[in-house]
């Protein structure tokens, strides 16, 4: 009985951590497994500048003072709810305190193996350690989901990579780099590349970067015309922020369509003086294919109906992410096959719970089902509250089941 947990948590972003610091109020045994916000600290372009207002880049807690205004108020650090973007290293030290001071049992180990059987999740973690759990909830964030353009795919990968592998450029010092797409992760990227002196151009099919507007721009009523939210201004951004159980009861097409369309590429307004002037670009431009002509690559493109190509030393492909459960490895077909989905996305009750019962998905994988909200982390402080409290009110009356010889309370 010693490795029987009743929820164990795949993912320490901040959907992870922040459904830990409210598990620990319930009084549940939970494990968490994961680098705390690896993503963040290792995958992030050096010196960014998060897009998301300070008011909803916090992380989520029932206790007072847990959030990143506490903390900037606590060290001196300047702060606004809006109009002051918030640095990568602030939220990095903010996000530190509050794994240590609210989620301390973290484990940075990761899950090899997860299969079900007779209600009980049976798992393998990388160091050969068996365990039991009545729960898993699968917090794994944008990790696993890198979108790489099949066009690339025909070039060697020295020659190509994605945007969440470029936490430091330096190694790009005056060579040749083509960025492919126009939204945050493309310009942090281009300006990182600036800043280590490579000769950058962004290429995209968008007719124009649709830069966020600074706050002298947005006019005496945009509260009411374009209200604030926390996935960025307008009213169906607002809804989708404040009424994720609404979005829910969407018919599923309805509920697809708006997901795949609000909310596309769009670099924060602090970010345009580092990169206009300073970075080429070509715009309503479609990728054909890709092919290494010796050393250079070479990217066939598609401009006002004329084919060209450009070369360079290196491809990033800031192409954002696109949420797969195929793609997660600790999975076995079995249990792949037991879960309902649509566009290769779990299909989850009103409490982020899949067709396998006791199997839970937040985050940007969830996002088909709850809205654009959960590819966002403001979206942890609706889900971490919610789910705690359906996890204790679903453990207090469960009947045992027998798995090996053993008697435990399934999910």
């Amino acid at each position: 009985m010693s490795n029987l947990t009743d929820v164990v948590i795949i993912g320490a972003g901040p959907y992870g951590l922040s459904l830990a610091a409210h598990l620990r109020e319930t009084g549940l045994s939970f494990r968490i497994f994961g680098k705390p916000l690896s993503t963040w600290r290792e995958h992030m372009p050096t010196g960014m500048k998060l897009k998301s207002d300070g008011f909803a880049s916090s992380l989520s807690s029932p206790a007072p003072g847990s959030r990143l205004q506490d903390y900037c108020a606590q060290h001196d650090i300047a702060y606004q709810d809006r109009d002051l973007p918030v640095g990568l290293d602030t939220f990095n030290a903010y996000a530190d305190a509050f794994q240590w001071r609210f989620v301390p049992n973290v484990e940075a180990k990761n899950v090899s193996t997860v299969e079900h059987r007779r209600g009980i999740f049976e798992l393998t973690l990388e160091n050969g350690e068996h365990l039991l759990a009545r729960h898993v909830v699968l917090a794994v964030g944008i990790t696993h989901f890198a979108n790489m353009p099949d066009e690339l795919l025909e070039i060697p990968k020295d020659y190509r990579t994605h945007s969440f592998h470029h936490h430091d450029s330096k190694r790009f010092y005056h060579r040749d780099v083509v960025v492919l797409g126009s939204g945050a992760s493309a310009v942090d990227v281009a300006a990182e590349l600036i800043d280590c002196e490579a000769n950058v151009r962004i290429v995209a099919p968008e007719s124009h970067i649709r830069w966020h507007n600074p706050p002298g721009e947005r006019g005496a009523l945009s509260w009411l015309t374009r209200p604030s939210s926390g996935i960025g201004p307008g009213w169906r951004s607002y809804f989708c922020a404040k009424y994720p159980q609404l979005f829910h009861a969407l018919p599923q097409a309805l509920r697809l369509k708006i997901t795949r369309r609000h909310l596309g590429p769009a670099p924060g307004w602090f970010m345009r003086p580092k990169v206009e002037g300073k970075v080429a670009t070509m715009l309503d431009t479609q990728l054909l294919g890709a092919t290494l002509r010796g050393n250079k690559v070479a990217l066939i493109v598609s401009q006002n109906g004329e084919e060209t190509a450009i070369a360079c030393d290196h491809v990033i492909a800031a192409t954002g992410y696109k949420p797969d459960l195929s793609r997660l490895d600790f999975f076995g077909a079995r249990l792949l096959n037991e879960i309902r989905h649509v566009e290769k996305t779990p299909v989850l009750s009103p409490n982020f719970e899949t067709s396998v019962r006791g199997l839970y998905v937040v985050g940007p994988a969830a996002a088909n089902s709850f809205g654009p909200l959960m590819r966002f982390m403001v979206g942890a402080e609706y889900t971490s509250p919610l789910l705690a409290e359906h996890l204790k009110q679903r453990l207090k009356n469960t009947s045992h089941v027998f798995v090996e010889g053993r008697a435990f309370k399934p999910a």
